[in-house]
């Protein structure tokens, strides 16, 4: 087994800020190092070549995240989300947090993962999607119908008090708007 790169041997504070400069793509490998020796004078700064095979592994694993995003963007719009509203957010999302997660395990472990088991995640998530949005209504319509019992009660009580039929319909109003 190899052993880690210095980069990854790094304090994390010092590595937060170099992968900070690889990630703004604006400085040459001898500059990124120079600034590491200015804001870490006490600490070794990686070699020339270990920034550079350090560098390359984070624009390539850059680059596959962008990819990802674009394809669970398309794999949402093909399963009928709108990926503008918030469920679809939330798909989009999920989906590509689970293609991350598989894309990130096939290269420790040099498996393959197929775009068909993408999309059969996609669709799980979905159907999750679906259930919860499906749960919330039935919620709701519970809501209401408690409400409209709580009413029905509230004007039977209210009769029998001898109230005006403007006041019953004054309470029944306040009751079904939940204000009590």
């Amino acid at each position: 087994m190899p052993r880690p790169s210095t980069i990854k041997r790094l304090p994390p504070e010092q590595r937060r800020y170099l992968e900070k400069l690889i990630r703004e793509d604006r400085h040459t490998l001898d500059e990124m190092r120079d600034l590491v020796r200015a804001k870490f004078p006490q600490a070794q700064a990686p070699s020339r070549s270990a920034l550079g095979r350090y560098s390359q592994q984070v624009s390539e694993l850059a680059g596959r995240m962008r990819d990802i995003q674009a394809a669970g963007t398309a794999l949402v719009s093909e399963l009928g989300e709108d990926p503008n509203d918030r469920g679809g957010q939330l798909l989009v999302q999920a989906v590509t947090t689970l293609a991350t997660h598989a894309a990130l395990k096939a290269t420790d472990d040099d498996a393959e993962i197929s775009i068909k088991e993408v999309g059969e995640l996609a669709r799980g998530a979905r159907a999750v999607l679906q259930a919860r949005k499906m749960s919330l209504a039935e919620r709701q319509e519970i809501a209401r119908v408690a409400r409209e019992q709580a009413a029905e009660e509230a004007v039977a009580e209210a009769r029998q008090g001898g109230v005006s039929e403007a006041t019953i319909a004054r309470i029944r109003e306040r009751v079904l708007r939940g204000g009590g």
